[in-house]
């Protein structure tokens, strides 16, 4: 079994309602994996917190003064790139889930059955898997079938077959000169479909071009 210090999840807890914040912290303290180790009272106070803090996880409501959370979850994840997100929300919103989304966010969780969900879907935004209430997979598979229909370019489509076996080498960990040999291109090639795929998947860095090679099965995790 892992020792407490390698195995306990340290979260920052983001709501302007103290209420919210002393029922929402009893529900994650009496976790023995997750402890609250600071509270915000608005986004702007969550980002100087995260800036002073440890955290892994920030449990964050969307609606805010000073600064929303969606705001803050962009500033903190630019801040803090390893973090992750849960929007914890009154509002089952489609609009509101979709820019949390958009903004970065792990999950989405509705307050009002925060006592049931909520300390899965820290454990899985921990895990790199989404956490979505039911309402919110509706509107996700709705939207991906109007874009079906309307005949858009879905994400799997979007890189080119060389530019997939680029990604494949370098989610496996071959260097930019392994795989110019074995794909018979120049290094500067390579370089140039990493960040051809880089811009196009709106990603950082090889770890998340990684975790999109599992996703599209191009490799094993």
């Amino acid at each position: 079994m892992t020792t407490p210090h390698t195995s306990v999840i340290r979260i920052l807890l983001a709501d302007d309602h103290a209420l919210v914040r002393r029922g929402v912290r009893l529900i994650l303290d009496r976790e023995p994996d997750l402890e609250v180790v600071a509270e915000a009272g608005d986004g702007a106070e969550a980002i100087e917190m995260a800036r002073t803090h440890e955290v892994d996880l920030v449990v964050m409501d969307i609606a805010m003064p000073r600064m929303t959370g969606l705001q803050a979850t962009r500033e903190l994840l630019a801040l803090k790139p390893g973090a992750r997100v849960l929007m914890l929300t009154m509002h089952d919103n489609e609009q509101y889930f979709f820019q949390a989304l958009k903004a970065g966010a792990s999950g989405y969780v509705l307050k009002s059955v925060a006592d049931r969900d909520l300390v899965e879907a820290c454990r899985a935004a921990m895990r790199d898997e989404p956490f979505l209430y039911p309402g919110a997979v509706t509107a996700l598979i709705r939207n991906y079938l109007d874009r079906v229909r309307h005949g858009e370019e879905l994400p799997e489509q979007v890189l080119t077959a060389r530019e997939e076996e680029v990604l494949k080498l370098v989610a496996e960990g071959h260097s930019s000169k392994e795989i110019a040999e074995m794909l018979f291109i120049s290094i500067k090639t390579v370089h140039r479909h990493r960040e051809n795929m880089l811009h196009k998947l709106g990603m950082r860095d090889r770890l998340e071009l990684t975790r999109y090679a599992i996703r599209a099965g191009l490799i094993e995790a």
